[in-house]
């Protein structure tokens, strides 16, 4: 296979991983910091009514369709009542019933809600539907013929009509019609945003009134108690799509803050009997886990994105995994280290397992248990040695004796009140019985000096990927984006072809390299031949 088969292999790997990588980072909006936070709000609808007697139902509208933002979890509060839930038109209602009730009563809906990711956020597609027309009286029919032709010689379309119409209404200084018309709706917002809506349909106009909270502190409703003022705005449809209009301002576009509440044109609330009741809404900003709330988002979105994930597995399964995804970090570390520093060691994972014994007992502890447990074991293996025992037999008897040993040091550390030396029994026994073999063959066959070199160079490696392995950042990147990893393959086939100087070897040869080369003089030139 060519090297540029191989590149090629290697750059279409990354390309795809960083490819996923940017879309969960701005798509899904996972996290890149383990310990990140984002704004979530809690919106309340307090209900607060007199009951009747015998049988009370309470019908409250429930957010639905919701541009911008995610519910991502919701809670009902009301002691003794049965609740059921209805979908319908783009809307959720609850219905609360009880068979009897004594005293005030109050039920609680509770939302949380998070800024949606992209992918998600819905837009507004009903059916246009013309409002019921009204039927006026004498004068009020004239006025408003009266008004309504005079808002179509100001306008172009059907959005600058409505925003006209919208304007003349709230005119500091009104006119004639509109004095007269203001005695139909009041000063209300709801109240007059419903009667642009009847009044555009009179020219055929689709348009419905929705309600909504603003998030922000010009909404009043961020600071905790502080109650938030429930809005209508007015939704206009141009024949294509639907525009939203701000009944107070007349501006057109949805702000960026507001969450839609009630898109269904019903009521809010609806008590039977109409006893008297009150509606209150308050609005708290929070800031959350931002894992926990993209993994709750994409839940909500589609429940298939977390279920084939590694964040649906169990707790402690993820836990495993959050050390097991470290492992090709280490053995990358180990790469590097061999291929272009030289580092010499026993084994090419050994130091990775070593490594992630480090985790359990700390760096400096953990070297130090493993020069006294190595140590203590060269000088067994040496005197096994004497015996001419076999392969298997001296391994089972060194693992014994380390076995021994950790517990020695476990019940010393103990005696002196040292918690570091409890956590020797969680060494990987089997490796460190291997070391002290392979360090006593290497101590026989190429001398001490080989032997030690190449134990300190595992030392070292072991060091390295421990503190990389132990950064908490990189283990939460990795857990979250694996296709991290898909990277450090792609570079691994792209090292696997090098062959070139190590490190180690070029400050070996320095001396080489800073000799100047022999000057080799010239060959002589053949004397030319003379005739006889």
């Amino acid at each position: 296979m060519s090297k540029r088969h191989l590149y090629l292999l290697a750059l279409a790997i990354i390309v795809a991983a960083s490819a996923a990588i940017y879309y969960k980072w701005k798509v899904l909006e996972f996290p890149l910091q383990p310990n990140a936070q984002v704004q979530v709000w809690t919106l309340q609808a307090h209900v607060e009514y007199q009951p009747r007697k015998g049988a009370n139902t309470v019908t409250l509208q429930l957010p639905e369709t919701t541009p911008g933002f995610t519910l991502i979890d919701e809670r009902f509060v009301a002691r003794n009542y049965t609740h059921l839930g209805e979908t319908s038109d783009g809307g959720r209602e609850v219905q609360w019933a009880i068979r009897r009730a004594v005293g005030e009563q109050d039920l609680y809906y509770r939302a949380t809600v998070v800024r949606a990711d992209e992918g998600a956020t819905v837009e507004l597609d009903f059916e246009p539907e013309l409002a019921p027309q009204p039927e006026f009286e004498e004068p009020y029919a004239t006025a408003a013929n009266t008004l309504l032709d005079q808002v179509r010689e100001r306008s172009s379309n059907t959005v600058t009509y409505a925003r006209e119409l919208l304007r003349r209404l709230n005119e500091a200084d009104p006119s004639e019609e509109v004095a007269l018309l203001r005695e139909l709706h009041g000063a209300d917002d709801i109240a007059r945003s419903n009667f642009v809506v009847q009044l555009l349909a009179v020219r055929n106009i689709p348009a419905r009134v929705v309600h909504g909270l603003r998030l922000s502190p010009a909404g009043g409703g961020i600071d905790p108690g502080v109650e938030a003022r429930m809005q209508s705005w007015l939704l206009v449809h141009d024949g294509l799509a639907w525009t939203m209009l701000d009944p107070r301002t007349t501006s057109e576009g949805r702000p960026a803050d507001l969450f839609l509440w009630n898109v269904t044109g019903k009521p809010l609330l609806t008590i039977d009997g109409d006893p008297p009741s009150t509606l209150a809404f308050t609005v708290k900003a929070n800031l959350a886990d931002a894992m926990a709330t993209a993994e709750r988002r994409l839940e909500v979105r589609d429940a298939n994105l977390v279920r084939y994930s590694l964040l649906s597995l169990p707790l402690q399964a993820q836990e495993t995994y959050r050390i097991l995804l470290m492992v090709p970090i280490g053995a990358f570390i180990m790469l590097l280290l061999r291929n272009l520093v030289g580092v010499k060691t026993y084994g090419t994972f050994m130091p990775v397992l070593i490594a992630l014994a480090f985790r359990e007992t700390a760096l400096v502890a953990g070297i130090s248990l493993f020069v006294v447990v190595v140590g203590f074991g060269l000088l067994v293996r040496f005197y096994l040695e004497r015996l001419r025992l076999l392969l298997v037999p001296r391994l089972t008897a060194i693992l014994i004796l380390v076995v021994l040993l950790m517990a020695a040091v476990s019940v010393l550390s103990n005696r002196l009140g040292l918690e570091v030396g409890l956590s020797v029994a969680l060494f990987p026994m089997v490796i460190m019985a291997m070391t002290i073999e392979r360090m006593s063959v290497a101590w026989d066959e190429r001398g001490a000096g080989t032997a030690i070199r190449e134990g300190i160079g595992t030392l070292v490696v072991a060091a390295v990927a421990y503190v990389v392995m132990s950064w908490q950042p990189l283990e939460h990147l990795v857990f979250v984006y694996p296709e991290l990893l898909l990277v450090l393959f792609a570079l691994a086939l792209v090292l696997g072809r090098y062959s070139g100087y190590r490190l180690n070897e070029l400050l070996r040869f320095r001396a080489l390299a800073r000799d100047p080369d022999p000057i080799v003089p010239p060959p002589p030139k053949p004397e030319p031949e003379t005739k006889a």
